[in-house]
């Protein structure tokens, strides 16, 4: 508080208040949508069939952290929504996204609502945009 009543007392502060006020509202005017490049994936291929709610795999949370590669090629997830057989014994043995959700590097897997926690009846497939920067479209 005391910086802001420090600007406010010279006519370069208010300058420099003014300016930052008017920036901040021409921002709120011109923003952009949030884009959903990375999108979210439902996966209930055999979730439902087993009983619990379609997973929500929030795919853009995961890319923002780390590389393509870390999932598609060291994890062998393929690059297409519904083809990859996933299951909870292949999560426990460390598998797909039990590499990490092993209550070491994330929450574990017993946190069944975090991921179990699509609407019933979804089907398989990504929610949002599913374009990528690159030249593919999955």
């Amino acid at each position: 508080m005391r910086k802001i009543r420090r600007l406010l007392e010279n006519k370069t502060g208010w300058w420099f208040l003014s300016v930052l006020a008017v920036g901040w509202v021409a921002g709120l005017f011109h923003a952009q949508p949030a884009g959903a490049e990375y999108a979210d994936v439902v996966l209930n291929r055999l979730s439902e069939a087993n009983g619990v709610r379609p997973v929500i795999y929030p795919h853009w949370f995961h890319r923002i952290r780390f590389r393509c590669k870390v999932c598609h090629s060291e994890l062998g997830f393929k690059m297409k929504a519904g083809g990859n057989d996933i299951n909870m014994l292949e999560l426990m043995d460390g598998k797909f996204c039990g590499s990490c959700h092993n209550n070491n590097i994330a929450w574990g897997l017993e946190n069944c609502h975090r991921c179990h926690s699509g609407l019933k009846g979804l089907e398989t497939g990504i929610r949002g945009g599913h374009k990528a920067g690159g030249p593919g479209v999955w």
